[in-house]
Formats: structure tokens, C-alpha cells, sequence
């Protein structure tokens, strides 16, 4: 899908990023917000006061750590080791829709048909053992995070790279084999370390997936301290730390130690925050947030709980209907589905929001009637597209509008099915004129049960519903073969809609890719049209066109079944911080986004021991 990757007949002064000049900051479709020399982030306090320690436990389901190399496959790392260490030659900006100021790079130059991007290295950067940040240490870096003993993950990030080229003694060039925003964002953010790292004692240097126990030599504001293998490591402030004074670092990372504890149990994990043992808690499951998140200690006020909004496009939930097979051709039986699922029950403690488009919570989601742009764009296909798709943005079927409206929901659904040929047989089956039953099987590889309202809603149906468990490892299996009826499927957050992601999921080519991540077997003309206008949108006005377009044809085509999104990050904390008065608008809590171009965990990063505030 080279295509659409690759900015089409580029004219002068129309790329989606300044080019031809350097600069200090990159931005896609839209100037940066900041002046070159800035003072700091308007989401941190540039006057918080060092020092202090922050406890943490394990942001997600890794126990144990036996390793500190955190971009191989075999072992788990330590989360901290990514948040501290490692650092880009950009940093991303939280409150800016995609824009990565200089870090390890003082300036950046982007050729003006977007084939390279060049950095110019701060002439201050510096590894945690004194030695300055070279080209050739940012070459090697790519060899090795990009290369065949990296995760497939961050190979992947990375493919738009064809090669790094040391220009000077302070610059160095990536030439893109991919002129995308991907590409030139994935070239900033990539993590930059050390030769040194993982050489022996006579300068040989290791395999990648070889360097396990090796401390990380980076440029990071923490280094590793204190180590009890598998369960706890400490880190501390590096006093020499190069960046401190930079306006991309000031008023961050202000505590002096950061102590994770891992635990095995997270019932037990969550006993050890309310016991005290670590500062904050991220939950992610509804329940626990409304059940498990009180008491006294929350009442009298040492512990906070608060729902950060964030404004970090939701990548939409749903179960994937696998095209491939015959059952799921059908429209009308897709959208029967569709009209069986009860998001009330789901939603019961009203965490959730209900997902209606691919790009949930932006701008990007479709809305009201298609535009003039949107219309350019649907026009060609209007014969092999549902009507539908030129009327009022899709929303998605609710149950909450009265005593009956799950009954006219499954009444609808019945219907449809009826006219694509299915029908309640006297055994209470439903099944085709050929007398075969409509059942299908759910392939689940780790929350057995979590359907069991849609489930009696497809029986009421006649419809037959089997989950089945399978362990990890045949999951992945079974999915990069596209073997399987019915999967949920989470796609990333972003800020900006990926091109790049899109063709994967929605592209013809990639439905007869095995391996890649188009599980529902999508072939349409006018998604693969839409997603190439994406590609060559060269202003955020086009980009929103192509992006509302494409969702107008995802969603009414019913290829899935949209389930729900949370835009907030919910987290109990207790009542030792200071907080920036600016919230970001793109941020986690506790640990980094997936990916290259990471926004990071505000509280880790801004927040401060507010027992060391002077005080008036």
C-alpha cells in the first residue's frame, strides 16, 4: 500500500509540514504553538519544586520485570525504563494535535518533497555517563530498534524508514521510504542511546534482543539506582541531567526517586494503594471505579479520585465481522446484529460512552450531512454504496429510550433478517431455505463471558452464539490467518487520523494480506479511494473531509459492531501533589501510549511533592 503512504504530486508550499528551512518544531497542517526558545509547556509549573519521592506500582498486566531492555520481545522491562530513560530527537507536545518540538535535536529540516528529514543535535545532549549524543549514536539506535531483533512493534513504527545517514559531526538525515506524517513523526520520537549500551568489556557489541541485563546508557533525566529482581527498582534524578533548562523539559520530572513495586494480584495491588504503599491508581474498569474507589480515607480527603477529561481520539471498540465467511455478507444481516446489542447493561455504572464512529471524540467523526468536501469524495461510488451513507452521520442503535426499545430493536432486527432469507424454523432456530442454522462462534482470549446480554438477545433471535477461550498464542495465530467468525478488536488513540492505519484496517490490498490488521475482509473501491485522499490531504480541512467520509462508509456499511470508548482517564491519588492549573489535552496517567510518537503520562511527568512549595 506504498500509495497511500506517499504524498501524490506535491506542489510547492503544499506539504503537510513546513519544509526546505530549519526549524524547532514540526508541526502537521497548522503551525507550531510555540516560538523557537520558549520557556516551557503551558501544562506544567516552571517553578516546581525537586525533590521528594513518587511510588508507583505496575501500570499494566506485566507482574515482574527480568530485563531493562524495553524494545525486545523475550523478558519483561520495567515500565519506568521507558518513561525516565530514553529520550527522541522531538518530544511530542500534549496540548497540539501532532507536534514535536526539539529535544535531542536542536533544529529539523524536512526536504521539500518529503524524502528525508534531517537533525541538527543540541550541542549540550548528553548520555547519563558524560558522553555527548552523536549521529552515529542516533544510527546505531535505528539499526537496532527497527532492526529484525526489535518487537515487530516497533519494526513496524519504524518501516517508513528506508535508512539513517551521518551527514556531519552534528547531523544526521533519515530518508523516508514512506513520504508520510507516520514517517517523519516515527524518524522524532524514536528513542536515541548509547553505542556503549550492551558492549562487553573489550568494546564487542551485542545482539539487540542480547543486551537483557545491561543498564541502558541514554540521555534520560533518570537513571537506574536500586534493583530487587523481579518486584521493585528505583530510579533517582540524574543532577547533571543536560535538558534540565531546555523549555521542552522545564517544570518536569521534579521528583528526586521514583520507586515501582510490581504485584501479581491486582486485588491485592489495589489493598496496597489504600494501605498506602503506592501514589496513584489508574482503573480501568467501571465497576471498581464506582464501587471500589471509597471510604473514609476518600471521604476525609487523603486520597483524591478524579476523571481527567482527555481529548485523545478514541480508536473505535467493536466486534469484528469476518467477511470472509458467507453468514456476514449480508447487510441486513450485519446490522441485525447490530441492533441486538444492549449497551445499557454494559453502561450500567455510566463510565462509557457509546461509539459511533472511528474517531470518537474528535472532529474527524462524521457529523450532520456530508459536506461539499465529504460529497467529492462519496460521489464516484454512490452506486455501490448504502444510501445511507448520504444522509445524517451514523449513530449507533440505543436501548435507553424507553420500556420497549430493545423489543422494537430485536422486532427490526427480525426483520431484516427475514428479508435476507433467515427465518425462525418450528425449533425455534433461525435458518436459510437451505434449512442450515445461523450460529457463529465468538473467539475470546482472555474475558470469558462478557456477552452474555448480546447472547440471550441473538437467541431471542434463533441465532446461535458460541464463545470460545483460546490462549494468546492461538489467538494471535488464528487472527493473522483470518481464521475466525467474530472478534473484538480495540484500535489505537491517536490525535491525527494514520492514513497509513487506515489502509491496514480498510484497504482491499490488506484483506488478502495474512497478517495485517483488515480482519473484517473489507474490499471497497470507496474506502480504498477515500483513504488515499487521506494520504494526500495537504490541509486539515482535507483531512477532515477524507476522514468523516470514510467513516460515513465504515459505519453504515455495518461492518462491525461498535461497542463503547472511555475519554477519561479515572485515577484515585493521594493528597501529596502539586498540579499544573493547565491541564494537556493528549496524556495518560501512568504509563506511555502505544507506538512511537508517545504522549506520556501527565501526573509523572508535571506533578510535584507539594509538601516542598514554599510557603507565602
Amino acid at each position: 500500500m506504498a500509495l497511500l503512504c506517499t504524498v501524490i504530486g506535491l506542489a510547492a508550499g503544499a506539504a503537510p509540514v513546513k519544509t526546505g528551512s530549519w526549524e524547532h518544531a514540526l508541526s502537521a497542517y497548522t503551525p507550531p504553538q510555540l516560538p523557537a526558545g520558549f520557556t516551557h509547556f503551558a501544562y506544567v509549573n516552571p517553578d516546581a519544586p525537586k525533590g521528594g519521592l513518587l511510588r508507583l506500582g505496575n501500570p499494566d498486566r506485566r507482574s515482574s520485570f527480568d530485563k531493562y531492555n524495553p524494545y525486545t520481545v523475550k523478558g519483561n522491562a520495567p515500565a519506568g525504563v521507558l518513561l525516565y530513560m530514553f529520550e527522541g530527537l522531538a518530544v511530542m507536545a500534549q496540548d497540539e494535535l501532532q507536534a514535536m518540538y526539539g529535544l535531542l535535536a536542536e533544529t529539523m529540516l524536512v526536504a521539500p518533497d518529503l524524502s528525508s528529514i534531517s537533525f541538527r543535535l543540541h550541542p549540550l545532549a548528553r548520555f547519563s555517563n558524560g558522553d555527548p549524543v552523536t549521529p552515529e549514536d542516533v544510527a546505531h539506535s535505528h539499526r537496532m530498534v527497527g532492526g529484525k531483533d526489535s518487537s515487530p512493534a516497533y519494526q513496524t513504527a519504524l518501516a517508513g524508514i528506508s535508512q539513517v545517514v551521518v551527514v556531519d559531526a552534528r547531523t544526521v538525515r533519515f530518508d523516508l521510504k514512506e513520504r508520510s506524517l507516520d514517517a517523519i513523526f516515527a524518524a522524532g520520537t524514536m528513542p536515541v542511546f548509547s553505542r556503549k549500551w550492551g558492549q562487553d568489556s573489550a568494546g564487542k557489541a551485542k545482539k539487540f534482543d542480547d543486551i537483557v541485563t545491561d543498564f541502558p546508557i541514554t540521555s534520560g533525566p533518570y537513571v537506574i539506582d536500586k534493583v530487587e529482581v523481579p518486584r521493585r527498582i528505583e530510579f533517582k534524578r540524574n543532577p547533571a541531567y543536560w535538558a534540565r533548562d531546555l523549555g521542552v523539559r522545564r517544570g518536569q520530572f521534579n521528583f528526586d526517586r521514583i520507586v515501582y513495586r510490581m504485584y501479581a494480584d491486582p486485588d491485592i495491588r489495589r489493598e496496597a494503594f489504600k494501605a498506602g504503599e503506592f501514589d496513584i491508581y489508574k482503573e480501568y474498569g467501571s465497576r471498581s471505579w464506582a464501587r471500589k474507589h471509597q471510604g473514609a480515607k476518600w471521604r476525609d480527603g487523603r486520597i483524591i479520585k478524579t476523571a481527567f477529561q482527555t481529548d485523545t481520539g478514541q480508536g473505535l471498540q467493536s466486534m469484528h465481522f469476518n467477511q470472509r465467511r458467507p453468514i456476514f455478507q449480508d447487510i441486513r444481516v450485519r446490522e441485525a446484529l447490530v441492533l441486538a446489542w444492549d449497551f445499557e447493561p454494559v453502561n450500567r455504572y455510566g463510565s462509557f460512552v457509546r461509539a459511533s464512529s472511528v474517531f470518537n471524540n474528535t472532529e474527524f467523526a462524521a457529523q450532520g450531512l456530508p459536506g461539499p468536501g465529504e460529497l467529492k469524495l462519496l460521489e464516484p461510488y454512490r452506486a455501490e454504496l448504502p444510501a445511507r451513507v448520504f444522509g445524517p452521520a451514523f449513530v449507533a442503535p440505543r436501548t435507553d429510550t424507553g420500556a420497549n426499545a430493545l423489543r422494537e430493536n430485536l422486532r427490526r432486527a427480525r426483520d431484516l433478517l427475514a428479508q435476507a432469507g433467515w427465518n425462525v424454523a418450528a425449533d425455534g432456530k433461525l435458518r436459510n431455505a437451505k434449512g442450515q442454522h445461523f450460529e457463529f462462534e465468538y473467539l475470546e482470549p482472555s474475558t470469558p463471558g462478557r456477552n452474555t446480554e448480546w447472547q440471550r438477545n441473538l437467541e431471542k433471535l434463533g441465532i446461535g452464539f458460541k464463545e470460545r477461550l483460546v490462549d494468546f498464542a492461538l489467538y494471535r495465530t488464528r487472527l493473522e490467518k483470518y481464521d475466525f467468525d467474530v472478534i473484538t478488536i480495540v484500535e489505537s488513540d491517536f490525535t491525527l487520523p494514520s492514513p497509513a492505519d487506515m489502509a491496514t484496517s480498510y484497504g482491499s490490498k490488506s484483506a488478502d494480506e495474512p497478517g495485517n490488521n483488515n480482519f473484517r475482509g473489507i474490499r471497497s473501491r470507496a474506502a480504498d479511494h477515500i483513504v488515499e485522499a487521506m494520504a494526500r490531504a495537504s490541509t486539515l480541512d482535507e483531512l477532515r473531509d477524507a476522514s468523516r467520509a470514510l467513516d460515513r462508509v465504515v459505519m453504515w456499511n455495518f461492518w462491525q459492531m461498535p461497542e463503547l470508548y472511555n475519554n477519561k482517564e479515572q485515577a484515585s491519588y493521594w493528597n501529596k501533589f502539586g498540579i499544573p492549573k493547565v491541564q494537556p489535552k493528549y496524556f495518560s496517567i501512568d504509563y506511555l501510549n502505544s507506538g512511537i510518537a508517545e504522549f506520556g503520562p501527565w501526573p509523572i511527568r508535571a506533578w510535584w511533592d507539594k509538601s516542598l512549595e514554599r510557603k507565602p
